[in-house]
């Protein structure tokens, strides 16, 4: 039996934390995708979902002429969108913020897009994204999403969580 070795290359990587712009009273949703079509259908996904839901979109082409392809119905949510996708700099890699509605009101939406792959949150929080690059391009590594616990819910806490939740109509 003969063997065939192949040598392995180094390539050395480089971690950076991004953190993200969060406008007040919005969330943000951050994903990956893989096509040039993909703002158009999750535009789509956004306006079918929720009335008056306002929302700017930015996605990082990761082939051909590598754009920041965006779109929206509120400029302002569009051009932070697009802030930090190019923060972000990884292919593929999607920015949503969104305003008048909750990520709960849209995330089946968004994950019946054909071209979404994942989504890495979708949150109110501050967020904070672990990036690498590499001679090749930049990657998301994974995300921060706000901050770490302090405790285990208690029965008053549980109480106040149903209540929030029956004050904006998710429990009866």
């Amino acid at each position: 039996m003969k063997m065939t070795i192949t040598r392995m290359r180094r390539i050395r990587m480089k971690l950076e934390l991004v953190q993200l712009e969060l406008p007040e009273d919005s969330n943000i949703i951050i994903g990956h995708a893989h096509f040039i079509k993909t703002v158009d259908d999750i535009f789509e996904a956004l306006a079918g979902s929720v009335p008056n839901i306002k929302f700017g979109i930015a996605f990082n082409e990761a082939s051909q002429e590598r754009l920041i392809r965006h779109d929206g119905n509120d400029p302002s949510l569009e051009e932070t969108a697009i802030r930090n996708a190019m923060a972000i700099g990884s292919g593929h890699t999607f920015v949503i913020l969104i305003k008048e509605a909750f990520p709960i009101n849209i995330m089946v939406s968004l994950k019946n897009v054909h071209e979404i792959c994942c989504i890495y949150c979708a949150t109110a929080n501050p967020v904070q994204v672990i990036t690498t690059s590499t001679e090749q391009g930049k990657a998301v590594l994974g995300v921060v999403d706000g901050m770490s616990p302090l405790g285990v819910e208690e029965p008053k806490h549980r109480d106040i969580r149903h209540k929030f939740l029956k004050d904006i109509g998710y429990k009866p």
